[in-house]
């Protein structure tokens, strides 16, 4: 289901994603103060909403099946669970 992309940006920006603006804006994940460039993904500035074939594609830049980065949209995936997850599977 497509979502808009100001709710996957502030979604993003609320568990520990830093925004970056370049030709689009890269959303870097920000940990224990460290920048960890393997996980980001990036939204195109004129992105209104966001289609599920680009969901799908974001959730696999930031190591999540689709499912769950519906789950960390909606904010039933909480912060922390997200980085314990990272952990768990050896990404962070």
């Amino acid at each position: 289901m497509p979502r808009k992309a100001r709710d996957v940006k502030r979604a993003l920006t609320s568990k520990g994603f830093r925004e970056e603006k370049r030709d689009h804006s890269y959303y870097f994940l920000v940990h224990d103060g460290q920048k960890i460039s393997a996980i980001y993904t990036k939204i195109s500035h004129n992105d209104t909403e966001i289609t599920d074939n680009l969901i799908s594609q974001m959730a696999k830049q930031i190591r999540l099946n689709t499912a769950e980065f519906y789950r960390f949209i909606d904010c039933t995936l909480t912060a922390r669970d997200y980085v314990q997850k990272l952990a768990n599977t050896g990404h962070l």
